[in-house]
């Protein structure tokens, strides 16, 4: 939630940042890119860290790190000091979202995992959905200042809890020795491709920067893939990588959020530049679509004991792209109950999708890799985001450009989700393997089994 916040806050007061600091548009669009760039490139590693020392001494020291670069963001005298600092968070909130993930899996039974996932979902859409309300007031009322000081006593707050609060011990899965060239390699083709993305809606596709760029990210992600082939200790474990559910479930997070983000960039530069739409108006038309991943969640749930992954994936992905497609056929005259039912697909299907592929994942880590997944599975959620915004704006102008023409990318982007939602597990409660015939652990799964008893029961159940 406090990662949540702090994006969707900082949109409201970059603005006023930008005033009073006397920085450019590219320093102030630097505040958001270096910490979106530090947090992709760190999660896996992140992740692989947790597993190796701890997961709840990992997200202490994310959560206090990400408290203590904040106020100093507060204090900050120049843009450049902001800058840098908001690199530095970024960094702190790599170590502190796969830990949360990790923790679930700990904490909670199989049976029982899908209930706090819900919740998990339903909490980072409120943190979103109020954040530019929150950061609307504070700017207004306290300057820009405001937005980061609020975060450090809610990062004590985590702390204390993190301390109070006790977990099981992970497993020790063989050697958890990090190999410092796949992580080289890994954390250099997450940065530009990262940078990549997020310079397209002022560079374009076609920019030989661009291309540049996108070329040699590929080149190097080839030369990882090749390289973590042939390692001894690999950054994401060879049973990570060979498990189907997982990877399915993190192609589908990643196409899904693609799709929504960008579809929501388009929606509101369209509402307040086409249609002339006060912010908060704006706002106001996008409600529905918070709402809908809030409530959807614990439904999402529910069909997911239910119906089993496969079934319950589908379904929000049907549900993402008609409200894309609807979307795409709203105009000026159109009327705004249309628009409410869009964005209502939209979250409902997007809460679906996050709920489903985010219990596939952590569901199917083996024992001794939850951080390592679960970093995997937050990098699709920032890649996404990038991917969906660079689509949109580089279809057309992200203002002027009719809705129906910048969204059939998108519509078509979210479409491909269906492949991977097939490949997830369609196990649903009377598929559960019984306990009596279920093989016993092996402490070594992470170094070399594909599927964990503990994966079974969980697919089995959620």
């Amino acid at each position: 939630m406090i990662v949540a916040l702090d994006g969707t806050i900082l949109l409201v007061a970059q603005p006023s940042l930008r005033r009073d600091l006397d920085a450019s548009v590219a320093q102030a669009q630097w505040t958001s890119t270096g910490y979106l760039i530090a947090v992709a490139t760190l999660l896996v590693v992140a992740g692989r860290l947790g597993d190796r020392y701890g997961h709840t001494r990992l997200l202490l020291v994310g959560v206090l790190g990400f408290g203590a670069a904040s106020t100093g963001i507060a204090l900050a005298p120049s843009i450049d000091w902001v800058i840098a600092l908001r690199v530095a968070q970024g960094v702190f909130g790599a170590l502190l979202q796969p830990a949360t993930l990790a923790l679930l899996r700990l904490a909670y039974p199989p049976d029982r995992l899908g209930t706090p996932i819900a919740i998990r979902t339903g909490a980072i859409a409120v943190a979103a959905g109020i954040g530019p309300v929150l950061g609307g007031i504070l700017v207004q009322h306290f300057g820009w200042r405001a937005v980061f000081w609020v975060n450090a006593p809610v990062a004590l707050v985590i702390a204390a809890l993190t301390l109070a609060v006790r977990t099981p011990m992970p497993e020790r899965a063989g050697s958890q020795r990090l190999d410092l060239t796949g992580t080289a390699l890994l954390t250099a083709v997450l940065a530009i491709l990262v940078h990549a993305l997020t310079d397209v809606p002022g560079r374009g596709w076609t920019a030989g920067s661009t291309l540049l760029e996108l070329t040699s990210g590929l080149a190097l992600l080839a030369v990882l893939v090749s390289h973590e082939r042939r390692a001894a200790h690999p950054i994401v474990p060879h049973a990570v990588a060979r498990s189907l559910p997982v990877t399915a479930a993190m192609a589908l997070l990643l196409v899904m959020s693609a799709g929504v983000f960008g579809a929501l960039f388009k929606a509101t530069f369209y509402l307040q530049d086409a249609l002339r739409l006060a912010p908060l108006t704006t706002g106001l038309r996008v409600l529905p679509l918070t709402a809908l991943m809030v409530l959807g969640a614990p439904v999402a749930g529910a069909a997911l004991r239910r119906y089993g992954p496969r079934h319950t994936a589908i379904t929000g992905t049907v549900l993402v792209v008609t409200g894309i497609a609807q979307l795409s056929s709203l105009g000026p005259t159109s009327p705004w109950p249309s628009l409410t039912a869009a964005f209502a697909a939209l979250g409902a299907g997007f809460a679906t999708v996050m709920v489903t592929a985010t219990g596939t994942v952590v569901g199917d880590a083996p024992p001794g890799c939850a951080g390592v997944v679960g970093g995997l599975k937050q990098t699709a959620m920032n890649i996404g985001p990038s991917l969906g915004i660079s689509v949109a704006a580089g279809a057309t102008s992200a203002s002027a450009a009719p809705m129906s023409r910048s969204l059939v990318p998108l519509a078509f982007l979210a479409l491909l989700g269906l492949i991977p939602a097939f490949l997830l597990p369609g196990h649903a409660d009377g598929d559960a393997i019984p306990p009596s015939r279920q093989p016993a652990p092996d402490k070594r799964a992470c170094c070399r089994s594909r599927r964990t008893p503990l994966a079974h029961r969980l697919l089995g159940t959620v």
